[in-house]
């Protein structure tokens, strides 16, 4: 059984106490939840105990008599990614699978789904797992540093603005760029802009160009940046629904979502589920 079907089948049926108690344990089996809890008091194990005035079901518990009668209790979901919030585990593993799908629903939509109450915790919920994926993205960087290509392969590149702005001009803004991210020998394909005419060739690149004015497609050549055109409206089209890029800052939050899914989500043997939830225990050890 894979990762997605476990996760379905607990939450296909309604919130009770048996199926809570079931996602608790799945939760810690997943490294989500914490399997162990040191009291604050006197530094031992606590134990887990059920608790019905939660909606968890369960907390973490230390009575020692060390304590002189002082009652040392913590929530099931101290140290995790859910300790700050009020919405139901239930709802939260809702909402990461239907973020790690990449599903298009509106924020009323999940709502009268009741995943959440208002659009206000929609969207922290959201920001929260934006700043995972930012997150990850980073430490790939750092390890990989995003490179593509090889002198085997062709690489299609092209430039867009997702602000509203004139595109900046001028060969030192995106030659670099392609330098850092491409590898030596990769055959390059791209408009005919002049900021590439010649200094790609001097790089060590194949360099085609393609002349927008006059054709899509290159006849002689072949070339074409009709797959990376769709890209750029598929990508807009998900940023500006979403609103997000009223800001810089949300911006690159998105953007950060967008890379993470192509360049670890898809990648993973468990598919963007299981990279997500990787990314979670990563960034929220408990």
């Amino acid at each position: 059984m894979n990762l997605t079907t476990e996760l379905l089948l607990l939450l296909i049926d309604k919130p009770t106490k048996r199926t809570t108690a079931r996602l608790v344990k799945w939760l810690q089996k997943k490294r989500l939840l914490a399997r162990k809890m040191l009291c604050r008091i006197c530094g031992r194990r606590m134990k887990m105990k059920r608790r019905h005035d939660t909606s968890d079901g369960f907390h973490w518990e230390c009575r020692h008599k060390s304590h002189r009668d002082r009652k040392c209790s913590r929530t099931v979901r101290a140290k995790s990614l859910f300790q700050n919030s009020k919405r139901s585990l239930s709802s939260w593993m809702t909402f990461i699978y239907r973020f790690s799908q990449g599903l298009h629903l509106r924020q009323i939509d999940m709502m009268q789904d009741g995943i959440a109450r208002s659009s206000r915790t929609m969207s922290k919920m959201a920001a929260t797992l934006r700043k995972v994926c930012k997150c990850a993205m980073r430490r790939y960087t750092r390890r990989s540093g995003q490179i593509i290509g090889h002198p085997r392969e062709f690489a299609v590149i092209d430039e867009s603005s997702f602000c509203h702005k004139r595109k900046r001009r001028g060969r030192q803004n995106l030659v670099p760029i392609v330098v850092k991210h491409v590898r030596p020998g990769t055959t390059i394909i791209s408009d005919e802009w002049r900021a590439y005419r010649g200094a790609l060739a001097a790089m060590g690149y194949t360099h085609f160009r393609v002349n927008h004015r006059q054709w899509f497609v290159d006849p002689h050549s072949g070339a074409h940046t009709q797959h990376l055109e769709r890209a750029w409206l598929k990508y807009k089209s998900t940023i500006w629904r979403l609103r997000g890029n009223r800001t810089e800052k949300i911006l690159k939050q998105h953007l950060s979502v967008i890379e993470w899914t192509h360049w670890l989500a898809v990648k993973h043997s468990q598919g963007p589920l299981g990279r997500l939830l990787k990314d979670i225990r990563h960034h929220y050890p408990v």
